[in-house]
């Protein structure tokens, strides 16, 4: 039986998701839930996850959700293209990786992205700066670690990767809207102000299967 996943556009949470399955190489069915038509609020979803989020992997009778989760579960039941290294040490360095983006990065990232989308910036300039100034910090650890090896751990994609990828992603894209065109400076363009982050975001985009993984709306 196939691996099946419930996921959204848009979701940095769910790109995860998607990213390891392409890079592990795995077949799934795809199921794109509509945030707009409150899809993942639906019955069938809630019984899946009663939190109401994706992404939701399904693997015969086994449901897993919380995208760090479904990482882990992926690597320990499809080792093969491991995701959290070969090695007991590989393996802490990059869960200590991911542990640094959740407790310094993701917050402070989510929130100018939030910001910039739906709340709007006007008159909040103050709070978004020492936001800004938080991300900006932590953009330039990534950097310095991108600077030395071509994966955020050592020479190998990650779960380190597939865990941060998205955040910068949605974050520079935001960054292009109109409304930001105070705060855009700082990042953009990323090949000037980043240009090791600049790379490898490339690289990621280099992997086989990765347009599948892009936010549909994105190519609209």
């Amino acid at each position: 039986m196939a691996l099946e996943i419930w996921w959204g556009s848009g979701s940095p949470y769910s790109w995860r998701a998607l990213l390891a399955l392409e890079y592990k190489e795995l077949s799934y069915d795809s199921h794109l839930v509509q945030f707009a038509k409150q899809e993942h609020k639906a019955p069938a979803l809630l019984k899946l996850n009663p939190r109401g989020r994706v992404p939701v992997l399904k693997d015969g009778d086994y449901v897993c959700f919380e995208s760090l989760a479904i990482l882990h579960y992926l690597d320990r039941k499809y080792p093969e293209r491991p995701l959290f290294g070969r090695t007991a040490e590989e393996a802490g360095t990059i869960t200590r990786v991911i542990c640094e983006y959740q407790s310094y990065a993701e917050e402070h990232i989510m929130r100018i992205i939030q910001a910039i989308l739906f709340q709007g910036i006007e008159g909040r300039m103050e709070e978004i700066e020492r936001t800004l100034s938080s991300v900006l910090k932590e953009a330039a650890t990534i950097e310095q670690r991108l600077a030395t090896s071509a994966w955020l751990v050592g020479e190998a994609f990650s779960a380190a990767d597939v865990v941060v990828f998205p955040g910068i992603q949605m974050l520079l894209r935001s960054l292009e809207r109109r409304e930001a065109h105070e705060l855009r400076t700082r990042f953009l363009p990323v090949e000037g102000n980043f240009p090791a982050i600049a790379a490898w975001i490339g690289r990621v985009q280099s992997l086989p299967g990765y347009e599948r993984t892009v936010p549909p709306h994105w190519k609209e």
